[in-house]
């Protein structure tokens, strides 16, 4: 999805559009309850993934069953990979997935890879943000860069959920592009980013990257203030007057997949049925809402392209975080 030439200049992603699934092989449908996994506690991107994607797939019909959703965070998202591993190859469980699944393997924190489960589909992309609090003498862009060429210790930047993870990445690149070390960071790491956001909003950090969506709310209520965005065009609604990066003097780009795995040695036929099924769920309108509400980015990469493109972001992201000292 975004080749390691590309990331290592800036992040920039690439999008490749995906077809669905053939409907001829479609030959199986599940037939007990359905779990949807999520990595982290109530609140996050992943978390907000899996309960959206419920709620249409419920309210369409579009599965002959009920569906779950199970909450199993700590280890950086590997707790849940682990636990869906563990159930090859029973197609009825699914975790909602983001780059966490790569970079928890590159630094060591995971022995388990992204070729242990299989990839689904990705659902779309999700733009990170630097926001800080309302009261913060970090009014724009440029001041939080001229503060990290002066001094990068005097800025705290909390993220969620490891050392490592896309939202420190961003962080580092941000750093690397406006000439400084990213090694020289002052960083802090929390299990979901609602723990981040509770502790900048207490005066305990300075800065949060995390995903749009999880500080909309924030923004809207005037208690948060965002200072730059990584994706290539602003957003709209209450981010509209936010500039990029790359308006501000640092030309970077970055945005993270979220999508949808299942354990390893399904069939093909099962494999068909859930791209077919996800595709037909964000071509829902209600889709198109989350979407809106969220700050996410529309792109949907089935199954045989985006296995391709995780081989790419596993070599792009282990050459930023050799940079970042995480990994060798």
């Amino acid at each position: 999805m975004h080749p390691a030439n590309i990331i290592i200049r800036g992040l920039a992603v690439a999008v490749f559009a995906g077809t669905a699934a053939v409907a001829g092989a479609q030959s199986w449908s599940p037939s007990k309850n359905v779990e949807i996994v999520v990595p982290n506690p109530p609140g996050g991107s992943n978390d907000k993934t899996a309960r959206s994607l419920e709620r249409i797939l419920l309210a369409n019909k579009l599965l002959p069953v009920s569906i779950s959703i199970n909450n199993r965070s700590g280890g950086g998202g590997s707790i849940a990979y682990t636990y869906v591993q563990q159930r090859t190859p029973d197609p009825h469980y699914l975790v909602v997935a983001g780059p966490a699944i790569l970079t928890n393997h590159i630094v060591g924190s995971s022995t388990l890879r992204h070729t242990d489960l299989t990839p689904v589909a990705s659902l779309f992309d999700d733009y990170t943000v630097f926001a800080v609090a309302a009261n913060s003498n970090l009014k724009t862009g440029k001041d939080l860069i001229d503060r990290l060429r002066k001094d990068p210790k005097s800025v705290t930047i909390a993220f969620s959920p490891l050392l490592g993870s896309h939202n420190h990445i961003a962080a580092g690149v941000l750093m690397k592009t406006i000439g400084g070390n990213a090694r020289d960071l002052k960083v802090v790491a929390f299990k979901g980013s609602a723990d981040a956001i509770t502790n900048l909003l207490g005066g305990h950090v300075d800065l949060v990257t995390t995903a749009a969506g999880n500080v909309a709310s924030h923004v809207a209520a005037g208690r948060m203030r965002v200072l730059g965005i990584t994706s290539a065009q602003r957003f709209p609604g209450a981010f509209a007057n936010v500039p990029t990066w790359k308006e501000q003097g640092a030309d970077f780009t970055f945005g993270a997949w979220r999508a949808m795995f299942a354990p390893k040695g399904i069939t093909p036929q099962q494999l068909a049925y859930w791209e077919g099924v996800l595709k037909k769920a964000t071509e829902a309108p209600e889709w198109k809402e989350e979407l809106d509400k969220n700050i996410w980015s529309n792109v949907f990469t089935p199954s045989a392209q985006f296995s391709k493109d995780l081989e790419q972001d596993y070599a792009s992201m282990r050459s930023v975080l050799v940079d970042l000292g995480l990994a060798k």
